[in-house]
């Protein structure tokens, strides 16, 4: 039985660490200022941007733990803490989402008036931290999912700010102040289909599925098609983290000592394709498979027979 490591993907310390620090200390200053001004545009604002550092949080220290040394009691490190912090962060964000909804529902029968230049103040800060936040993934976006994700939540954040901006401008010249818990409403709503799917994908993970971006069928046409291997059994792959998984396989092959490249060769496809990294294979010859041991009504139960 074979298995492979893979290097740990480049953390982007200094990127993550200034990210946070900015995020922080705008979502402190729109929070504030969102509750001063009576903006649930704002507020709702900075909990998205909450949502988001702690998404920053969340990547970071899953790039920090992918270079913890497994032991003797975690033979993976502490690799799947990022899993259970998903899981716990999007549990925070639907109670949030919730309230700030609830909020925002209870302001259209009870409107109150709102800073409009305030609000776009603020929100237009917010435009520029996380524009310039996520220019520190720029780079690293493309090689790496954990960058790319980073990348896109701050881009999305910059959008959002901008969002609150416009409603803000749209409030100080109509007056209209109902239209603060409306972008608020769309905020949330925002918030709750990415929060969703972090949840969905975080059970997944969880209970070890198929992580959503690699296709099992995919996999294994690409290991029956390697030179030799006439089947495939015991296929799994599942998610080792957030950013990183693993797959164990057996692989049927007409002389698996005959080419000790076959392994090998597999391990680094599956990688280039999958962005799996670590891989485990057993070979077995075709004989010792056609009778290898079955529960009754698997098809090589027959064979036997």
């Amino acid at each position: 039985m074979s298995g492979s490591h893979s290097h740990a993907p480049t953390s982007h310390g200094r990127a993550f660490a200034l990210g946070v620090t900015l995020n922080l200390a705008f979502v402190a200053i729109e929070a504030l200022y969102g509750f001063l001004s009576g903006s649930l545009a704002l507020l709702a604002d900075a909990g998205h941007n909450l949502s988001d550092v702690l998404g920053l949080v969340l990547a970071w220290g899953a790039s920090i733990l992918a270079r913890r040394q497994p032991t003797e009691r975690r033979s993976y490190g502490l690799r799947g803490a990022s899993i259970l912090a998903a899981l716990f962060n999007a549990l925070l964000l639907l109670v949030a989402v919730g309230a700030i909804g609830w909020e925002a529902l209870r302001r259209f029968g009870e409107p109150a008036p709102v800073a409009s230049l305030t609000v776009m103040s603020v929100a237009g800060i917010g435009v520029v931290i996380n524009t310039a936040t996520a220019l520190l993934f720029w780079r690293g976006r493309e090689n790496d999912l954990n960058v790319q994700g980073a990348f896109l939540h701050m881009a999305a954040d910059a959008g959002v700010s901008l969002a609150v901006v416009l409603s803000g401008a749209l409030i100080y010249f109509t007056g209209q102040t109902w239209l603060d818990p409306v972008v608020t409403l769309g905020i949330a709503l925002l918030i709750l289909v990415s929060t969703w799917r972090l949840l969905v994908d975080s059970v997944n993970l969880a209970l070890q599925a198929v992580p959503a971006n690699i296709d099992l069928g995919a996999v294994r046409s690409l290991m029956t098609q390697a030179p030799g291997v006439t089947g495939v059994h015991d296929l799994h792959v599942w998610a080792l983290s957030t950013t990183e998984s693993a797959l164990t396989a057996h692989l049927v092959v007409n002389a698996p000592s005959g080419d000790e490249a076959l392994v090998p060769s597999l391990k680094a496809r599956l990688h280039d394709t999958f962005g799996i990294e670590h891989v485990t294979l057993q070979l077995e010859p075709a004989l010792a498979a056609t009778c290898h041991p079955c529960a009754p009504g698997d098809a090589r139960h027959a064979a036997c027979a």
